[in-house]
Formats: C-alpha cells, sequence, structure tokens
C-alpha cells in the first residue's frame, strides 16, 4: 500500500490555499461572465488537476486557455446546452462552443444515471471547448461505483508516423476503474509523447522541451519551448505520438491511438476534425473550435458486482507494485497513485504557484477589482 503523506517531490514555489483559489478562480471566471454555478464548476476542474500534480491543465491554464479566450471571442461564458439526441443508454449534446467543463459535467451526470439503471452509457459532445483534464470526468464516474472512458480531439498537435505535419490533436483516451485501494486506477495521458500543456507549461518556466518530443518540418528535433509553441500554431512543427517519431519504438501504435480518438470524437458527434480544429480561419482569424468529446460508463454491479471489480483491480494494482524492481529503483507505480501522493503533499499547504501564474493572478484581480491579498506579492 501506499505510505500516506508520503513526499512524492520538493517544492520552492509559495502555496494558496486551496480556498483561497477556489474562491478567486469563482469570482474570475464571474468577472467574465461565466454563470456563478458554472464558475463553480470550472474553478473544481481546474483545481482538481493542481491536486493531481498535473499542472500542465491546473492554475496555470485558467487565463490564457479560459479566460482569453473569452475575451477574444472564442469561448462564450455562458453554456447553452442542446440536447440534439436522447435514449435510455446515449446522449448526444451540442454545447455552442460554451465552456466544455460545464457541458461534460452535465453530460457525465446524465450518463451516470443512465449506467445506474441500464448497466452503461455512452454519449458525445459536439461545438464544445477545452474540458480540462480528462481524468476528471472518469473519476465522476468511480466516485459513483463505476467505470469511465472519455477522449476528446483538439488543435491539430500530433504527426503522423513518417510525417512532420501536425494532424491530430494531442487526444487523450483515458479510462478510470474503481478499487479498493484510497484511490482509483486511473490512465488520463495524451496520445503524444508529451501534450501541448506541457510544453506550455515549460514555456512559463523557462525550460526547454525535452529532446525527441517535438519535431520540426525537416525531421530534426526541437526543445526551445517557446519556439515550440510558435512554430505549432504556424504548422512548421508537430509533436511526436506515443514511442515517438518513425516505428523504431513503434510509435505507429500512438498515432493509431491518437487516430481512434480523433475519428469518435467526430464521428459520433458529427463535428469536424484535425485541421478544422485549429481555432483560425483561413485568413488567421480567431474562430471558435468546435471541438467533440466522447464519455462511456460502464455500471460493475451489471456484471459480477461493484466489490468483485473493486477488489480485482486492487489485487492486480497490489501486485505490479510488489514485483521485481529495475536496478536502481526502489518502487513501481500504478495509473493513478502518483496523483494521489501529489495531493496528499499538497492537501494541507495548498496550490503552488510560480511567478508566471502570479503575475496572471494579480492582472486579473486588478482588472476585475476583485478584493484579495496575496501572500506572494511581497516577493514579486
Amino acid at each position: 500500500m501506499i505510505r500516506k503523506g508520503e513526499r512524492c517531490f520538493m517544492e520552492s514555489r509559495p502555496y494558496v490555499a486551496w480556498d483561497v483559489m477556489n474562491r478567486f478562480l469563482i469570482d474570475a471566471f464571474k468577472g467574465y461572465g461565466v454563470p456563478e454555478e458554472d464558475a463553480k464548476i470550472c474553478a473544481d476542474v481546474l483545481l482538481e488537476s493542481d491536486r493531481r500534480g498535473i499542472e500542465s491543465h491546473g492554475c496555470n491554464r485558467f487565463k490564457p486557455i479560459y479566460i482569453d479566450r473569452i475575451v477574444k471571442g472564442t469561448l462564450k461564458p455562458v453554456t447553452e446546452i442542446e440536447v440534439l439526441k436522447d435514449t435510455p443508454t446515449t446522449l448526444v449534446y451540442d454545447a455552442h462552443d460554451g465552456m466544455g467543463m460545464v457541458a461534460s459535467y452535465r453530460m457525465m451526470e446524465a450518463l451516470i444515471e443512465k449506467a445506474k439503471k441500464y448497466g452503461m452509457a455512452g454519449g458525445a459532445i459536439r461545438n464544445s471547448t477545452h474540458y480540462g483534464i480528462a481524468g476528471y470526468w472518469t473519476t465522476m464516474a468511480t466516485k459513483a461505483g463505476m467505470i469511465g472512458v472519455t477522449g476528446t480531439n483538439a488543435r491539430p498537435s500530433i504527426a503522423p508516423t513518417f510525417g512532420v505535419e501536425n494532424m491530430m490533436g494531442t487526444n487523450p483516451l483515458t479510462w478510470a476503474i474503481p478499487t479498493d485501494e484510497e484511490f482509483p486506477f486511473c490512465i488520463d495521458c495524451a496520445t503524444s509523447v508529451v501534450q501541448r500543456g506541457k510544453i506550455e507549461y515549460y514555456a512559463r518556466e523557462g525550460k526547454d522541451t525535452p529532446a525527441g518530443m517535438v519535431i520540426s518540418h525537416d525531421g530534426s528535433s526541437m526543445t526551445d519551448s517557446s519556439a515550440i509553441l510558435k512554430a505549432l500554431v504556424d504548422g512548421t512543427a508537430a509533436l511526436t505520438p506515443l514511442g515517438g517519431a518513425g516505428d523504431e519504438m513503434c510509435g505507429y501504435k500512438g498515432y493509431g491511438y491518437a487516430a481512434v480518438v480523433e475519428i469518435l470524437s467526430a464521428a459520433l458527434t458529427g463535428g469536424p476534425f484535425m485541421k478544422a480544429l485549429t481555432g483560425v480561419d483561413q485568413n488567421g482569424n480567431p474562430q471558435m473550435y468546435h471541438l467533440g468529446h466522447f464519455f462511456f460508463v460502464i455500471n460493475p454491479e451489471f456484471f459480477m458486482g461493484l466489490d468483485t471489480c473493486k477488489k480485482t483491480a486492487g489485487d492486480i494494482c497490489r501486485a505490479l507494485r510488489a514485483s521485481e524492481k529495475a536496478p536502481g529503483h526502489d518502487r513501481i507505480y500504478t495509473a493513478g497513485e502518483k496523483e494521489w501522493l501529489a495531493w496528499c503533499e499538497r492537501k494541507d499547504k495548498g496550490v503552488p504557484i510560480g511567478e508566471a501564474v502570479q503575475r496572471e493572478m494579480i492582472a486579473v484581480r486588478d482588472q476585475l477589482k476583485l478584493p484579495y491579498h496575496f501572500d506572494f506579492e511581497a516577493a514579486i
């Protein structure tokens, strides 16, 4: 079992208390037109990412991915959900370019209720926007004693095997399964070697992107994080799929799974895909992203029961951790474990906030004239 409270990293950045950051994010979203109940959902999705140590999708993104897009007009703060299809086991929404996190929350609520009655349920959302960490939606299912699956397309970033053009998004294919441990098994990752959000994080922290994650049009590796972000936008660089470029390390597997997510995100919604998701028109002007998401919920009670599912999943995870370790390593992890350890580390401390996000928080606060003072301001 996990040693509760075990440290998984050292932290030198200042912390902001969870309740303070939650209130600030809610007020910030409200200040830009998001209704209060929707703002609470959005804030919780972002903070859940930070709770898990997934900073590429947490508070680091609240301004550039959400608020800036609201201001730019490529994201609507009020989410008007239209039900396109509703059967006992399926559901299709049109989010009309509103908050993807809000539409996804409503979708998962509905699918969980359907799966309680019928054992399985699946849904899809068209004309949506960035929906935060995919693992938030799958763990909504595990909290209800069910298995969750989700995927989403995104701005083109990944090149196909033997290609250099960014054609597909980072396209996570995410699963969460309840266990008899303190956390579920949750595999939440992109189908690229690295996701765009991680490169944004590297750039904000002044760090290079490790070699082999991004290729230029001439096939060479790129490491300058700021240059990579610009090149991804103008189409002169691409992320490599899981396994890397070429087929020496079986990059075609990551390419294949990215294609699965791209197809399902568009085919189940009747929505756009690949180059139609760039967020700019043919003249380079900003436009709506029109993303697609899909979700599936499986109720173990309709198979051999929840207790059997949880114990079996837990037994498998424990056996994997107990297996023989490679030289120089004293621990094996299972999916979701490091995220739980990050929460153990942070739950009594708060959210660690780097200087770039500190400046953004102050700018948003001053713009909206919000009544907040942060302890880190004295150090800026």
